[in-house]
Order: C-alpha cells, then structure tokens, then sequence
C-alpha cells in the first residue's frame, strides 16, 4: 500500500510538472509570436511615414468611381459610389443649369455652380465659370426645371464643342444630362424632351462607371512646393489660373505704398456670405491695390461656409464665420452688426473702419481717395460717412475723378464709418433679429441720420459686378449697376477738399448758382438737346418741389436721364449735381431748396406728373 500511494504521488507530481512545462512553452511562444508581429508592424509604419503622403493616399484610392445623376423637373441628385454628393429638390429655387466639378483623381466634389438660363446672361455666366476651370476635370451638366429658353447660339455650341451631340435640340423644359472631362472625352449625355405645351421632359438618369487618372498624372509642378496654393487647388475648382499648372496667378501681392498715408490704423472690414467666386475677385483687386495694409483686413463670413474660408486663407487673410441670426434681409443685418462689433474689437486702435462687400471691385485710387478725405469726419461733425459710391454715377452722368459731393442719402458700396459713431449710436439702435429692415434703409432714416451727411466722389471708386443674391438678380445688375463709371486711375488729387466741411460747402454751391447758365425751361426737360454738350460752365434746371419730400418730378426725370429710379437718392438740400451731355447739371428744387432764391422771377420750374396707370382689363 505504501509503495503504491508513493508511486501514485510521483505520477501526480509528474503530471503537474508537465502541465507546467507546456504552459510555459505555450506563453513563451505566444510572447515570440507577439514580439515578431508587434516589429513587423513597426517596419511596416517605418516605411509609410518614409514614403510620401501623396503615395500612401494614392494607394488607398479607387482608380474608378461609380457615378450616379439625376434631371428632373424638381429635382437634380447626384451619388459617387452611392454617397450623395449633390441634391437640391427645394421647391420653385435654382431653376436651371446645375454644374458640378469632380477630380479626376479622387472622384471628390470640387464646385458647384447653378445657372439660371432661362434668364438672359446666365449662359455667359456659364461659358465664364466652364472657362476657369482645370483641363481634365469632370464635368456635369444637369438641368432642375428649365434651362434652354436663354441658351445662346454661343453657348450651344462652345457645349458642342465640348462634345455634347443632343445641345442643339434642346427645348423649353427638356430634361439633359452631359458628363464629360474638360478639353477631353465624353462619357455620358442624355435628353428627353417636353412634348407639349405646359408639360416638362420625363425625368432622366444617367449611371457611369468612370476610370480615374492616377494621383500622380494631376499634379502641377508646384505641388510641393506652394503649400498653400496645394491644398486650394486639391479641394476647390473654378478659380482660373489660380491653379494653372504653368502660369498660376500670383497669390501674394506687392502694391506700391501712398505717399501720403493716413490709413495705417483704419481696419478693413469685408462682408461675406457664401458667394466665393465674388468674393475672390474682390480680394485679388483689394490686395494689389496701392495703400493696402493686409493686417487690417478681416473677412466677415455669414454662416459656415467653407470655401470663402479657404479664398480667403489662400489669400493670407484672416476670416472669421459668423453663426447666423435672423432670416433673409433681417440675417444680412445681423451679420453687418456683428462684423462691425468684432472689427472695433479686433482692431482697438482703429477709430475707423472701411466697410466693404465681396460683390465690389475697387479703384485703383480706393485707398488713395480714403487718405485724402479721412481727415473730414474729424473736422466736421456734420458728417456721417465718406462714401466710394456715388447712386447717380453713371457712364452719362459723371466725368470728373478730382470731384466731391455731399448728400444727405447713405450711399454705402465701400464707405468709411467711425467707431464713435458705431458704438454710441448705431450699435446700441440696430435692428433685432426679428425685424425684417435692410440695414442700409435703416441707416438712412431721418432719426439714424440726425441731418447729417455723406462725402461722395462724381466717380465712383467702387463698381458693384455681382449679379447674385439676396436682393439681386441678373436683370437687377444689368438695369441699375452695370453701366456705372469707375475711376481706373491711381493717385488721383482731390479738388476742394478743404470746402467740404459744411459753412464753405453752402459758399462753394452758391458762388456756382450764381454763375450758372439757366436752360431754357420752355422746352421738354427730357429733351436730349436742352443740355449743351461738353461745356465746362455749369447749367441749372429748377424743377418743381412743394417740400422736402415732394420727389414727383424729380423721379420723371431720373427715368428719362436713365439715372437712379427705385427711390430718391443722392440729394443735398432739394439739389442735385451731375453731368448730362458731358456738362455740369444743377437741379434745385422750388421752393423746396434754400438755393430756390437763384431762380430768375420769369423761370417757371419744369413739373412733371407721374404717368397714370392703366386700368386692369375687365
């Protein structure tokens, strides 16, 4: 029994030495096992942080994607690899030709644009855009409603000869979809035509399978070296020879300095919303304009908008997205509050701010023109703003770059406000989010204004070339801002400057009264010959107006000197001044103007009656 139970413990003992013998081999192999992948691993991360970032991302991209687009009557949709990239079926907006821009490369969503063609003008919009994009990119074309009634001959076949078979017979309210690469092949074109009167084309689909060009075959010989430049170009289309791979258009700008500067601590303050294309082309001509002082501007973006965000660190400039308050103009006010608030905070030192749109070109004299009338807002407190704008400056109306005005409208269009004003005053009163009030009206209330005036120029130093937005439309710019005058020259000197201020301003345009010639005021004031051609003396029409706010004849007038209609601007105590026919024009008011006095006992002043209204058709 003894021997037994003996040989019964070593066999136990045994059994548990074995057990222990495997388990250790078990952990130690698990432990080399680990140690050699844990180090395979590490190789493997060595050698991708040694390969460039472009290379790794290459091989992690797709070398086809599969694209998906929709036309219909409410809807345009657009998937790459079943990810919606694209949608808009909002009812009764963005009628027209929808345009997207894809890279060749990775497949991603670089712009989109939305032309409306059944307005006049949009097409060449179109033909602009198409032309600013990069070669090789992939175009899509795609109709929301209607977009063939305003399809030119020129842009049908500048389409054409982008390869489009089906352009030249599209109709009113047809469906179309064309997708191809830019300057190459097509890949894909659909049309379905409206059938009858009052009726709309079948809603199309297109799906394409499209073999991408690899990474490497898109890059332009700056990759590497224009950081900046790079991770524009990557992500966002449509900006011309910014991402021109031979010729890229500067980025950084060098403009000569004033001679004489007194802008140095005024802040520039840029409004913004999500219109980058306008918003581009306004910095470009700000930044090379002479006197700019970059670290005093800051772009306002209204709302969280990306790529006005990317033009404007692409242009090295500091912007700043505002949460919106608000609906539509009562949203537009908000963000002008809340742009005005932060620039006076950004900028402490700065007792003035230039106010200024992404919808604007500048003068080349812009600066120029603000150094030169700075000083007047601090001489004069009579004054409420220094205005680049001037609402009756026309290619007809105007001449005379050296020339100031003073008005008692708030012109706006680039302008120069001053913090005491802002803060004491305006910021306190500004509309609340609720009210649906543009801001500018509202500034040019007689209780915001206290009888205070503007400074403005007979040329205007800004020119507004957006024809999209909030309270424009194509129609909208080619009526009232397309034909106005711009001064293109630079260091342009200032007349008068010192008789702006209020007591000399009413000697200067009584001493002009005084020695004006007084028209003939039997004849038709809209008679293209009552005013003299290119005369250096000034010409005076005394028009009638039984008070301050009796415009009736003056508003007859402006429609047929084809000046400013839609309300009365411009004006500076009952008198206007402009030229017609090349010669300076003076209209005063009677009795409605102190300067009515001039007006000889035998002139009866010219009245015209608004025209009577039709009666509706029974």
């Amino acid at each position: 029994m003894l021997m037994r139970k003996k040989w019964l413990t070593k066999l136990l003992q045994g059994g548990v030495l074995l057990i222990l013998i495997v388990t250790a081999i078990i952990n130690i192999s698990f432990i080399m096992d680990t140690h050699k992948k844990n180090k395979v691993n590490k190789e493997r991360r060595v050698t991708d942080r040694e390969k460039p970032a472009d290379s790794v991302q290459a091989e992690k991209l797709s070398k086809e994607i599969s694209l998906s687009v929709t036309s219909s009557k409410s809807l345009v949709f657009v998937t790459v690899n079943g990810a919606v990239v694209y949608q808009d079926d909002d009812f009764d907006v963005n009628r027209g030709i929808h345009l997207l821009v894809l890279n060749q490369a990775t497949g991603g969503l670089m712009a989109k644009q939305v032309f409306d063609t059944y307005s006049a003008g949009e097409d060449q919009s179109m033909l602009n855009f198409v032309d600013r994009i990069s070669q090789n990119r992939i175009l899509i074309f795609s109709i929301k409603d209607e977009g063939a009634f305003q399809l030119s001959p020129k842009a049908r076949s500048a389409l054409r000869n982008m390869g489009s078979l089906t352009v030249e017979q599209l109709r009113f309210r047809d469906m179309w979809i064309f997708i191809c690469f830019k300057g190459g092949q097509v890949i894909s074109e659909r049309h379905s035509k409206a059938d009858r009167i009052g009726e709309w084309g079948n809603r199309i689909s297109v799906d394409e399978v499209i073999k991408l060009v690899p990474l490497q075959d898109s890059k332009c010989p700056w990759y590497t070296s224009d950081l900046k430049r790079q991770q524009f170009c990557e992500k966002i289309e449509g900006y011309g020879k910014v991402c021109d791979c031979q010729h890229p258009t500067p980025i950084t700008f060098s403009p000569p300095e004033l001679e004489v500067d007194n802008l140095k601590n005024v802040a520039i303050t840029v409004i913004a919303s999500n219109r980058p294309q306008y918003l581009y082309r306004m910095l470009a001509k700000l930044l090379s304009t002479a006197g700019v002082h970059p670290q005093m501007i800051t772009v306002f973006i209204d709302g969280d908008f990306e790529e006005p965000l990317a033009v404007t660190r692409l242009l090295g400039l500091m912007g700043i997205q505002h949460t919106p308050l608000g609906k539509k103009n009562a949203r537009v006010s908000q963000h002008y509050k809340a742009s005005l608030t932060a620039t006076f905070d950004l900028h402490p030192e700065a007792q003035y701010t230039i106010v200024i749109e992404e919808d604007l070109d500048v003068s080349p004299d812009f600066f120029n023109y603000f150094s030169q009338t700075l000083h007047l807002m601090e001489q004069d407190e009579s004054l409420y703003c220094i205005s680049a704008w001037n609402d009756q400056g026309y290619s007809h109306s105007c001449q005379d770059p050296k020339l100031l005005y003073r008005v008692e409208t708030m012109p706006g269009l680039g302008w120069l406000l001053k913090r005491k004003l802002f803060k004491e005053e305006l910021e306190k009163q500004w509309p609340s989010p609720d009210k649906q009030w543009d801001w500018d009206m509202w500034m040019r209330l007689p209780t915001m204004r206290k009888k205070r005036e503007c400074v403005i120029p007979d040329i205007s130093r800004t020119y507004h070339f957006g024809s999209k937005g909030l309270n424009m439309n194509p129609y909208f710019q080619e009526l009232y801002f397309k034909k106005h005058s711009i001064v293109n020259e630079s260091n342009v000197v200032l007349k008068d400057l010192d008789r702006m201020v209020t007591d000399k301003y009413e000697v200067m345009i009584n001493d002009i009264l005084k020695s004006a010639e007084v028209v003939d005021h039997s004849k038709n004031p809209c008679n293209g010959t009552l005013i003299p051609k290119n005369k250096d003396k000034t010409y005076v029409l005394f028009i009638q107006m039984q008070n301050p706010t009796d415009f009736t004849t003056w508003k007859q007038l402006a429609k047929c000197y084809h000046l400013w209609d839609l309300d009365v601007r411009g004006f500076h105590k009952s008198m206007w001044r402009l030229f017609l026919n090349g010669t300076p024009v003076m209209l005063v008011g009677v009795p409605a103007s102190p300067y009515h006095t001039h007006k000889p006992e035998n002139v009866v002043p010219f009245f015209l009656e608004e025209p009577k209204q039709k009666p509706p058709p029974k």
